[in-house]
């Protein structure tokens, strides 16, 4: 099979995921219907610039860009780096950063499987408290690292008063995103929580649109709380480490929330 046969297949597999015709696809990058047709068949070449006009029409993930770039024949756009570069150090402090700053409340930076790479102070005192083990705040883990979905599914589920709409909520989030991705190791944890919930989480609710905001009730020892949560995105589309890097921080959603974090801060 020839380069232009193994993109073809590519766009083809991502129209699917789309759910795109081809129709569709062209209109939206703004191309001719017949010339995708070629394209997809193999009958044309496509040239660098339109492999990734039809990657950003179908929103493909820029790691699955450069895999299209690499089968119609290119060198791959994105770079990829590691955060314990010593190109990174700028970021790895912006990261810290982002997440001191969001003390006494908790915060995480996850990657694309829900690794976590980061976590403030408080995060790491609440995994403590859950029995999930010490994790060293404000710097970069090292592999393998604990998984934010195996722990909602696992040590965290008798501290969430309603975890049945927490995990459902972060469960169907998960599958969409596993649904536009080609990574095995991503479907693979996420295969693994779906085995230890009801049958009917195992597909997203049709008609359900994700939440803009997820509350989550807490036991805390004795105490009750009640977060709130919202996702900060900080990657570059030039670098692949991040762009798939997001921030969790769970906010207070009432006073005395509030009053019991700063508390239990000031406690150590």
């Amino acid at each position: 099979m020839g380069h232009t046969s193994v993109v073809g297949s590519l766009l083809r597999e991502w129209r699917g995921v789309r759910r795109m015709s081809q129709l569709d696809l062209a209109m939206a990058a703004e191309v001719s219907p017949r010339h995708l047709s070629f394209v997809e068949t193999g009958r044309a070449v496509p040239s660098r610039e339109m492999v990734l006009i039809l990657a950003k029409a179908l929103e493909v993930p820029v790691r699955d860009r450069n895999a299209m770039l690499t089968a119609a024949g290119y060198a791959p756009l994105y770079r990829e780096t590691n955060l314990d570069d010593p190109k990174m150090a700028d970021m790895r402090h912006a990261l810290g950063l982002l997440l001191r700053q969001n003390e006494p409340f908790l915060a995480v930076a996850l990657d694309r499987r829900w690794d976590i790479v980061m976590c403030n102070t408080p995060w790491s005192r609440f995994l403590a408290l859950a029995g999930g083990g010490a994790l060293e705040p404000h710097r970069v883990l090292a592999p393998p690292r604990l998984n934010l979905l195996r722990l909602l599914c696992g040590p965290f589920r008798p501290m969430v008063v309603n975890w049945e709409e927490v995990a459902r909520e972060v469960l169907e989030r998960a599958q969409r995103e596993a649904a536009s991705d080609r990574d095995p190791a991503r479907r693979q944890i996420l295969e693994e929580c779906l085995q230890s919930v009801p049958e009917e989480w195992r597909r997203p609710r049709a008609d359900a649109s994700p939440r803009l905001v997820i509350t989550v009730d807490l036991r805390l020892g004795e105490a009750r709380g009640r977060l709130f949560s919202t996702i900060t995105t900080l990657g570059t589309a030039q670098d692949i480490t991040l762009q798939e890097l997001h921030i969790e921080s769970f906010h207070p959603a009432d006073p005395e929330t509030e009053s019991l974090l700063r508390g239990l801060a000031l406690a150590g």
